[in-house]
């Protein structure tokens, strides 16, 4: 047990914010902690890594245990480099070094090596240092150090960068990959997922996996805790309930266990209703009134359930619309942005949009997906064809939330812009998304993000748009907030283009997805899942390709080498003329085999480049029986492949 929280509880005011929380970690454990925004998770971090009071309760830690605590967006402030700043983790190893050269010069030196007793005494303290040092992880330091830069996205970033000339995302990036490298018994994790792209955020959860350490995580990136925890804590009306699995085994337990509760819960009142009836109709008959008393006394004894309380109330809306779009909604083609003439930040992008159609935009930080939408908004100067078609009416969120007038309240900021809808309804409509009573005069600049983006969702939902555009819509909502809008976007009727890092939400919504590089768009079908898929088998044909090259190369080689000295290829002593004969034979028959292979491996990746085309037509995809034969052939072709390949490495060994 690394560390045990028992009936902590905490309070601001006459508001409670925690009561009665209890949660134990055990070593090597991986825990979420989810909740409304709002629900106190940050809070209890804070009292767990000792920055904050509690009330009341308990707190049990093992004395040596580490805590590495990373707050939410809580970014290094340092004066020196990166390299720098991950070294200093490693102080206590570079002193030791220091030392290791010391006794090295000593045990070299004549005066030391003439006094038995001092060279004994030396080489003991070289060999317990070294061995110390070893253990430490001294000789994989600097190693360490790189492997987990590069993880963190700093693999470009030269070594000697000031750590003060890094923007607020990466300093909280290097924060997190520093306090990695400290590697602390328990590691809290406040929102460790903000401003990592997806190539980051695989690399994160593959290390936390082996992590030696635990781990208690608060995060609103779903497919994070999938693929990291095994137990979920909820905190949910100030109190909290351990769950065992991952987020989606919690969000099925939760609901089940909800369900029980209500069936018990009912069943007992229809006992209740049953039994108050016969007391009520029995209790005056004197033939019948010592049963009604005995019923009577059973009601007084009974354990009444409570009704359980069910979810706590979200957002509810939906996306309308108003008008319909033509058949082709957007063509692009050879689209290049660029800041200055000189360095063109994107170039060549084509892609098309049909009617109905739901895409991701996605690609690693930096490329220019947010700029490529606002190209597309007519925000920012292109050069291209960006042509949209008929009857579009385009809704688009902002992630940074710019369209918002910090002076305005809430209610201004969205009746200003519908101003010919009646304050009954826009009322109505921010109840939907939680703004009730006097909520609803709270400044924009006074709201946290979470509300921000509630404001601007409403605005969204108001504008009736047929075509939605998208960026980062799930950044600072929460965990339910979340799951509200997907199901509002899964009903929606129009097109929907969007950029999202949060690829529990890219494999729920993603009907195809656009990956962004500096040289244009390759499309992909399907979710997130069935990208990465395609991508890995698109990188083994890739690792195959090279083999066969190589060997190719090697078998050239061969042919010339032994060709240049005017002797065959198989050396024949004396007597050896026949199985010379014989292996030559074998030789010429080996190649052949090899060459009908290559050429069947040939064939075979044609075909099932032109199924997997076939897949990306209209008349096929939205055909069901024909995309399930096409998939079923892709798949058949996809194993007479895999044992080509493996018939050919045989051969060319």
């Amino acid at each position: 047990m690394l560390l045990q929280v028992s009936g902590i509880s905490k309070s601001y005011g006459i508001s409670a914010v925690l009561s009665n929380i209890s949660l134990q970690i055990e070593a090597r454990e991986r825990i979420g902690l989810v909740g409304v925004n709002g629900a106190g998770k940050s809070t209890l971090l804070q009292i767990i890594a000792g920055e904050m009071s509690y009330d009341s309760g308990e707190l049990f830690k093992a004395k040596e245990t580490k805590i590495g605590y990373l707050k939410q967006n809580s970014g290094l402030i340092s004066d020196r480099s990166i390299w720098e700043e991950m070294k200093s983790v490693f102080t206590h190893l570079e002193e030791a070094e220091q030392e290791l050269r010391q006794l090295e010069v000593m045990m070299a030196n004549p005066a030391v090596l003439a006094d038995e007793k001092q060279t004994e005494d030396t080489m003991k303290r070289y060999a317990a240092r070294s061995e110390w040092f070893k253990e430490q992880g001294g000789y994989e330091a600097e190693a360490r150090i790189r492997g987990v830069l590069h993880g963190m996205g700093f693999g470009d970033f030269a070594p000697e960068t000031s750590v003060n000339t890094l923007s607020g995302g990466q300093k909280t990036r290097l924060a997190l990959a520093k306090m990695l490298l400290q590697a602390p018994d328990l590691l809290l994790l406040d929102e460790p997922t903000n401003h990592l792209d997806i190539p980051t955020l695989t690399w994160l959860e593959g290390y936390l996996r082996s992590y030696s350490g635990s781990i208690l995580v608060v995060s609103h990136d779903r497919y994070f805790l999938d693929a990291l925890v095994g137990a979920i804590y909820e905190i949910e009306r100030t109190t909290s309930r351990r769950y065992t699995g991952n987020y989606s085994k919690y969000v099925d337990t939760k609901q089940a266990d909800y369900e029980i509760q209500l069936k018990q819960f009912e069943k007992q009142q229809g006992e209740i209703a049953k039994m108050e009836e016969f007391v009520q109709k029995n209790i005056v008959r004197a033939s019948t009134t010592k049963r009604a008393q005995s019923r009577r006394k059973a009601l007084d004894k009974m354990d009444r359930l409570d009704k359980p309380m069910g979810d706590l109330k979200r957002a509810h809306f939906s996306f309308e619309v108003e008008q319909a779009t033509g058949k082709e909604v957007l063509n692009v083609q050879h689209v290049a942005v660029s800041y200055d003439s000189t360095k063109p930040l994107l170039k060549d992008v084509s892609f098309q949009l049909r009617r109905g159609d739901t895409a991701a935009l996605i690609g690693p930080n930096g490329i220019g997906k947010s700029t490529l939408l606002k190209a597309l908004m007519g925000q920012q100067p292109s050069a291209g064809l960006i042509d949209w078609g008929s009857n579009v009416r385009i809704g688009y969120y902002d992630q940074e939330q710019s369209g918002l007038n910090p002076a305005n309240t809430i209610i201004d900021e969205v009746w200003n812009a519908f101003s010919h809808i009646e304050e009954a309804r826009i009322r109505k409509v921010l109840g939907s998304f939680l703004f009730t009573g006097e909520d609803v005069f709270k400044k924009i600049s006074a709201l946290s993000g979470g509300e921000k983006a509630r404001v601007a969702l409403a605005k969204l939902m108001l504008q009736k748009a047929n075509v939605l555009i998208l960026d980062e819509p799930t950044n600072h909502l929460d965990l339910y907030s979340r799951e509200v809008l997907e199901s509002a976007l899964i009903d929606y009727e129009g097109t929907l283009l969007f950029i999202s890092h949060d690829r529990y939400f890219l494999n729920k919504m993603a009907e195809s997805m656009l990956e962004l590089t500096r040289d244009g768009v390759t499309g992909y079908l399907g979710n997130y899942d069935d990208y990465v898929e395609k991508k890995q088998e698109l990188a083994e044909i890739e690792r195959q390709r090279l083999i066969l090259e190589a060997a190719k190369s090697k078998n050239t080689v061969g042919k010339g080498a032994a060709g240049s000295t005017g002797q065959p290829a198989t050396e024949v002593g004396n007597g050896g003329y026949e199985s010379g004969k014989l292996a030559k034979r074998e030789d010429r028959a080996r190649q052949r085999k090899l060459e009908q292979l290559e050429q069947k491996i040939a064939q075979l990746e044609d075909e099932l480049a032109a199924l997997e085309a076939e897949l990306a037509k209209p008349e096929i995809f939205n055909d069901y029986v024909r995309v399930q034969q096409t998939n079923e052939a892709i798949e058949g072709k996809k194993t007479e492949l895999a044992d080509c390949y493996e018939q050919w490495e045989q051969l060319a060994e």
